[in-house]
Parts: structure tokens; C-alpha cells; sequence
């Protein structure tokens, strides 16, 4: 498959585009600026996009409003639509973040029983226990993600929870047409639920990329039971830092066979020196001078290579 042979970029969509944090509402047609990226991403010899979040939410992308409507901050669906265009004319691929776990407090149904609690024809959309009280005093309680009550879990065992989200999917290929989804917190959502998802895009298009978040290892049910192309290999990233900083490459040579030799054999990881969730790999390293040779490596090993948008460059970040 196309996604085996590719070098993706990452961009976290609104911190590029350089949005507010707050989303206010004003549209701004910020993302046309990828436009003048292009001759860049083919120059870098890039062959995917993988977008962090770019639909509506009420602060970064991951606390979604909106499942079909650009954020207001980056522009509007026509000029996503433009953006995409542009990509895959250029023979770039668009891979999208799939946030199906929670969603934010501004998302309508979540609105919805704010407003009618009992009476709201989605309360069942969430796990809601309206004897409870949530740390917002909405006098109900709510199941936040991992404690992030900001992000509102989604009962994904209700049908109708199941066919928006299907028919959200359905949208960003019909209008977008995106190659490929990555999965938030894939260790989080049901293995069936990704099993479903991948076998209702691949009967949209043939060659659909679906990619899962997994933080650890060990992680062999999501090929086998939730149908996933490939998964995070958050080990070789660990791998990758650190034995720059050692000076001492037997801690990659050991996770390389580890991964392909005995945990996922026949299988392709998703690969990174870094990305949203970790800090920019300039800081991660003790010694600058080795920034072009992890970046070797990383393009030179098993796996499928990721570039952080900036970090090529020798940006500097920390997790905050």
C-alpha cells in the first residue's frame, strides 16, 4: 500500500497556521498559508500530510464542536477543500486526526443536554449520571477522558453515536478526499469500533489508511483485532533519543528487533523523532550536532517516518 512507501509531515494545524487558542468564533482563512508550503513539502520530498485536528473546537483541536466544519480559526470547508486539492494534484496524501473518543463541551449534543437534561434526546449519547454533579456544577455528572472534563467521553456503544461518526467519515472523504484517518487515544476506543471504522472506509476506497495512537508496546490486537494499517512506535521514538544521548546504539538496535523481529512481525510501525505530545527532538538532544543523524536514522530504519512540521529545522519545544 501507498502508505508503506511514504515519508509523512505533520503539521498541528493550529499552532502552524499560528490561530488563537481560544476559538471565538471569527473566521479567518488562515490555512490558505499551506499554500505557500507546497513547493516545499515536494522539495522535502514528502508524500503525505498528516493533519493534527482541524476541525471546529473550543481550544486545541482535540475537543471537537464540529465533526464537518473547518475551525473557524483556520478558514472555512472551501478553503480546506483547496488545500487538499492542491496536496494530492502535487501527489501528496491527506491523512486527517479521527478524535472519536470525546468531544468538547461545545459540541451540540453535549450543548444540547446542558440545556434539557432528561429531556435531551442525546443524553445517552455520553454516560451521564444526573444524580452526580461534574467539576463545571452542570449538576449532572459526566465521564471526562482520563479526567478532562473539558473532553467529554462519547458513548460509543449507542448506535446513533456510531452512525454520526460513520457519516462524518463519509464527509471528509466525499469532500476532502482524504487518504487515511489517525486514530486519538486509539488504546482507548473499543477494538470493534476500529474494526468497523476500517472496514467502512475501505469499502469507500480500497487503499485507506488507518492509523492508531499506542503509547506503549505490546500491541498486537490492533492489527489482528481492530484492523488497524499501523500504530505509534513510541519505543523506537524513545529508542531513537536515547541512544544518541548515550552514545550507544544498542538500546534502537534492540527495539528494531523487538518490534520487527518478535512483537509485530509483518507489520509497519508509524515512526518519529517527535510530535505534539513530546518534546521537539532539537531539545530532546543533548548534542545539536546529531539532529541530521537521528533524522538518518529515522529514514533509513523499519517503519513508516514522520517529520514534525519545524522540528527538520532544529525548532525547539517542550511539552507543556
Amino acid at each position: 500500500m501507498w502508505f508503506n512507501e511514504s515519508v509523512f509531515y505533520q503539521i498541528y494545524t493550529l499552532n502552524f497556521c499560528g490561530a488563537p487558542r481560544d476559538n471565538d468564533g471569527i473566521v479567518e482563512h488562515r490555512i490558505l498559508r499551506l499554500n505557500d508550503f507546497m513547493d516545499y513539502f515536494e522539495d522535502l520530498g514528502i508524500n503525505a500530510i498528516y493533519f493534527n485536528p482541524v476541525f471546529s473546537s473550543d481550544h486545541h483541536g482535540y475537543d471537537t464542536r464540529d465533526y464537518c466544519k473547518i475551525d473557524e480559526r483556520l478558514g472555512t470547508n472551501e478553503d480546506f477543500i483547496e488545500i487538499c486539492k492542491n496536496l494530492h494534484d502535487r501527489g501528496m496524501r491527506v491523512v486527517l486526526d479521527g478524535v472519536f473518543n470525546h468531544v468538547g463541551r461545545g459540541f451540540f449534543a453535549f450543548q444540547d443536554v446542558l440545556n434539557n437534561r432528561e429531556n435531551s434526546q442525546y443524553k445517552d449519547w455520553f454516560r451521564i449520571d444526573f444524580n452526580g454533579n461534574s467539576p463545571y456544577d452542570d449538576g449532572f455528572y459526566y465521564e471526562g477522558w482520563e479526567g478532562h472534563y473539558e473532553l467529554v467521553k462519547l458513548n460509543l456503544d449507542h448506535p446513533d453515536v456510531q452512525n454520526y461518526l460513520l457519516s462524518a467519515v463519509d464527509y471528509w472523504i466525499d469532500a476532502f478526499d482524504i487518504d487515511g484517518i489517525r486514530l486519538d487515544v486509539a488504546y482507548s476506543l473499543p477494538r470493534w469500533f476500529m474494526a468497523m471504522l476500517k472496514d467502512h472506509c475501505r469499502q469507500k476506497k480500497a487503499d485507506f489508511f488507518l492509523l492508531g495512537e499506542v503509547l506503549g508496546d505490546n500491541a498486537g490486537y490492533m492489527f489482528s483485532e481492530a484492523h488497524l494499517d499501523s500504530i505509534t512506535d513510541y519505543p523506537g521514538f524513545k529508542g531513537l533519543w536515547s541512544s544518541f544521548n548515550s552514545l550507544n546504539m544498542f538500546e534502537m538496535a534492540h527495539t528494531i528487533k523487538r518490534n520487527y523481529g518478535e512483537m509485530y512481525r509483518g507489520q509497519t510501525l508509524f515512526s518519529f523523532v517527535d510530535n505534539h505530545d513530546v518534546p521537539r527532538i532539537a531539545t530532546q538532544l543533548q548534542n545539536e550536532n546529531h539532529l541530521p543523524l537521528i533524522y538518518g536514522l529515522l529514514m533509513t530504519m523499519p517503519g513508516i517516518p514522520c517529520i514534525y512540521y519545524g522540528s527538520e529545522w532544529g525548532q525547539t519545544g517542550k511539552k507543556e
